[in-house]
This record gives structure tokens, C-alpha cells and sequence, in this order.
């Protein structure tokens, strides 16, 4: 060593002992588990700030579901984690990513035991919790695996359901009694559960008739102060309904909608079991989500005109059918909650049919539509119709997304057009609008 550094060394000593506390724990913060842990061993005050609380509030804990030498430390660093320092967590996300054997299933479960107990003994802070795509009905996970995992995840949902405000399940595929099950243990010797944002989406495994169970009406009758709900159509009956308006109606503000084609969702729903939930729970908005429920006939079906409907997302998922137009949904029923939509998100492969004008008027109608993002085969003309529309006050959109599909490999044309547009309307779109406009060959 110098003699220079010999005299910078004190300084910097005194600059870092003097650090005041918000800093030094700003810095901690963006440090990972490692370099926090070394960071520790400087001196006291450091080793003080490693077990600030602040520290240790939120955390998501990824398990890949490949086996590699790389990942094979994820499972005890979890622990240790958990052990450590699970008594501060009040936010905790665990994502298992395509579990890959049976081996990995295994593992993880008995890693999730230990966690879970760990945490169940040291915590009372823990208000949300998100574990998402377990996909439990993959033959990697063996029936006893299967069983073991929700057992262990019951038990804990006994022990902190009092606690638990936000929970997300979300991809789980588990059977209607399984579900319940572990749903029932939020409310467990209180008879309800007193969460607030409940996500149920994909929570069972498809094609199961959610509706008709009155095994599952009944644990959503515990529910009694959700504010946010997610869930897949094929939960969706009158008797539920009926439910969240005696239940939630002062709190209910926000319904997610999830309907996939291989869920069954062909249930004859009332409408007015709707307009008496959108009466009671007066601040209700409904988004709905569609994968490749595109025709017309079960639309229909599903979007009452008594739904209080926020959004609607479409989704073909790139499949074309010659024998569905979405002519009739763009004009004679999506209109119909002009009043009410402010977004709208659609992907087609409408290769077979043009819905230009039917896509200009709807924007048009909706006059409180601020989002509007399409994956389509349009015209690059549309994008000047709607800036145009935009420019004249016609409509008020905040964001304006799309991708134009064509059955070119070659867009040049296309993306001198768009580039024409973009300037023609260049201060419009930078006074505000969140615009993204691309051409996509479609082969």
C-alpha cells in the first residue's frame, strides 16, 4: 500500500461511518442477497442496517423447473432466505417455472413445507401472497406430491388467512374439492374470510363446470369484503352473483373475466342477477377477457347489456376461421356498452373479411374510450382515419396500439405510409397519445 492511499484511507473511512441512515439503506436496497450479506460483516452499524425491515418487505422467489447446476442453489437460498428474514415479509410472490420431472416437483414441494412452516411460525405482517402456475394437474405432478403441496399450503392459509389481504392462485388447475379446500382455509373458525383482492384465474383445471358446484358457491360465500375479483367464466353463475351482491356490495370494485375456449361457458346467466349486483355494488366495473371465444352466438350469450363492462380484450391467438365474422360483434353488440367502455383490445386473424369501417365507427361510439390497441389485417389508411378523427375531437384516445398484418414478406410501402402519417400528424401524437404503429407479415 502507498503512502497515498495510507492518508485517503481515514477519510473515507469517516465519509462512509457519517453515511446517515436513509442513505446507507437506499444503497442496501439495490444490493442482492450476497452482496448485502458481505457488506454486513464491515462493521456494526452495517450488520444493523442488513436486518432493517425496510429491507426484507417484498419479495419474489423464482424456482426454475429445468434441472442445472445453475438453479440447483435456488431451493436452499430460499430457505435460508425465509429463515433469516421471513419474519419482515409482507409481499411474497413464488413462481415454479414448467417444472420439467417429477423430481423437480418433488423437491419443490417439500422446499414450499419448510417455507411455509418457517414462515407460519416467524410472520404476522404478511398481507399478500402470490403463488402462480403450478399448473397441478401436469402429470410431472404425482398424486402425492399433488396432495402434499396443498396440504401444507391449507395449513398455512389456516394459520395467516387473518392477515392475507391480497391473494393470487392464479394457474394452479386444481379439481373443484381441492380448490375449495384451500380456498376454505382463509375463513377457517371465523366462518369468512376478510380479503380483499382474490385471483382465482385458471385456478381450476379446464373444462370442469365450475357453475354448477355448490361446493364452490358456498366457499365464495365466505367472501364477504373482496374489492378485487379474477376468475374464469366457468365460475360464473347466478347463484355466485347473488352472493357477491348480499356479500361484497359495499367493497366490490373491480371484476377480472377470464373465458377460454376449452372452459365451459355455455351457462345461462340471468340478467338481472347482474343488474342486481351492478345495482347494490353501484362502483362495479367488468373486464372481460376472450381467448378464441370469437363468434358471435356465444358473445352474445355472455355480454348482457345489464354488465357494467370496463374492457374487453379479443383474442384469436393467431387461429382463423372462415366460418366467424366479427362484423356482427363490432356492430350490433360491442356498441352496446358504448356508455361504459374505455378499453378495448382486439387480435384477429380476420384475413377473410375487412373491418376498417366497423373498427373506425365503434371508436367513434365509445366516447369514453381512452385505450384501444388491435393486432389486425387493416389498411394503413385506418391510422389515419383514427389520428384524423383524433385531431378533430372526434375521440379522446390516450393510447392508440396497432399492428397492421399482412400477407407480404416485403412492407416497405406500408412503413413509408405510416412514416408519412406519423409526421403529418406529429404534434398531435406528441401532445400526448402513447401511439405504436408497425407493420407485421402474416405467413
Amino acid at each position: 500500500m502507498d503512502e497515498g492511499s495510507e492518508l485517503i484511507q481515514p477519510q473515507d473511512q469517516s465519509f462512509w461511518a457519517a453515511l446517515p441512515d436513509v442513505c446507507l439503506r437506499h444503497v442496501f436496497w439495490w444490493l442482492g442477497d450476497r452482496d448485502r450479506s458481505r457488506a454486513a460483516l464491515v462493521c456494526k452499524k452495517w450488520n444493523q442496517m442488513m436486518y432493517s425491515a425496510d429491507l426484507w418487505r417484498y419479495r419474489t422467489i423464482t424456482f426454475s423447473g429445468r434441472p442445472s447446476r445453475v438453479h440447483a442453489s435456488e431451493f436452499k437460498s430460499a430457505l435460508w432466505y425465509v429463515k433469516k428474514f421471513g419474519r419482515y415479509l409482507e409481499c411474497l410472490e413464488i413462481k415454479f417455472l414448467n417444472p420439467y420431472n417429477a423430481v423437480l416437483t418433488k423437491k419443490f414441494q417439500i422446499t414450499m413445507r419448510g417455507l411455509l412452516s418457517s414462515l407460519g411460525r416467524s410472520n404476522n405482517r404478511l398481507k399478500k401472497l402470490s403463488i402462480q402456475h403450478l399448473e397441478l394437474d401436469r402429470l410431472v405432478w404425482r398424486n402425492s406430491i399433488r396432495n402434499s403441496l396443498i396440504k401444507s399450503l391449507s395449513f398455512f392459509l389456516k394459520k395467516m388467512g387473518k392477515y392475507l389481504v391480497s391473494l393470487s392462485l392464479k394457474g394452479a388447475r386444481l379439481t373443484v374439492e381441492q380448490g375449495c379446500q384451500v380456498l376454505n382455509s382463509l375463513s377457517y373458525l371465523r366462518n369468512e374470510s376478510t380479503a380483499s383482492d382474490l385471483n382465482i384465474e385458471d385456478y381450476f383445471s379446464h373444462h370442469l363446470t365450475v357453475y354448477s358446484s355448490p361446493q364452490f358457491n358456498k366457499t365464495m360465500a365466505t367472501f364477504h369484503n373482496l374489492a378485487f375479483l379474477t376468475l374464469n367464466y366457468n365460475c360464473i353463475s347466478d347463484e355466485l352473483l347473488e352472493n357477491l351482491a348480499d356479500n361484497n356490495a359495499s367493497t366490490l370494485r373491480t371484476m377480472n373475466i377470464k373465458c377460454h375456449i376449452h372452459d365451459p361457458h355455455g351457462q345461462v346467466i340471468w340478467g338481472m342477477s347482474w343488474a342486481k349486483l351492478a345495482r347494490q355494488a353501484s362502483n362495479l366495473k367488468v373486464n372481460f377477457f376472450f381467448e378464441r371465444v370469437m363468434k358471435y352466438e356465444r358473445l352474445v350469450r355472455i355480454l348482457l347489456q345489464e354488465i357494467p363492462i370496463r374492457s374487453i380484450s379479443l383474442r384469436s391467438c393467431y387461429f382463423s376461421d372462415p366460418d366467424w365474422s366479427m362484423r356482427p360483434t363490432l356492430t350490433d353488440l360491442l356498441p352496446t356498452f358504448r356508455h361504459t367502455l374505455q378499453k378495448l383490445t382486439f387480435e384477429f386473424n380476420n384475413n377473410h373479411e375487412s373491418l376498417d369501417e366497423e373498427l373506425h365507427l365503434l371508436i367513434l361510439s365509445c366516447r369514453r374510450l381512452f385505450y384501444f390497441k388491435i393486432w389486425a389485417f387493416l389498411d394503413v389508411k385506418f391510422v389515419e382515419r383514427i389520428l384524423k378523427s383524433q385531431e378533430e375531437g372526434q375521440c379522446a384516445l390516450r393510447t392508440f396500439k396497432v399492428r397492421i398484418y399482412t400477407n407480404r414478406y416485403e412492407t416497405n410501402e406500408e412503413d413509408r405510409t405510416l412514416r408519412e402519417i406519423h409526421r403529418k400528424y406529429r404534434d398531435l401524437i406528441d401532445s400526448g397519445i402513447n401511439y405504436f404503429v408497425i407493420t407485421y407479415p402474416m405467413l
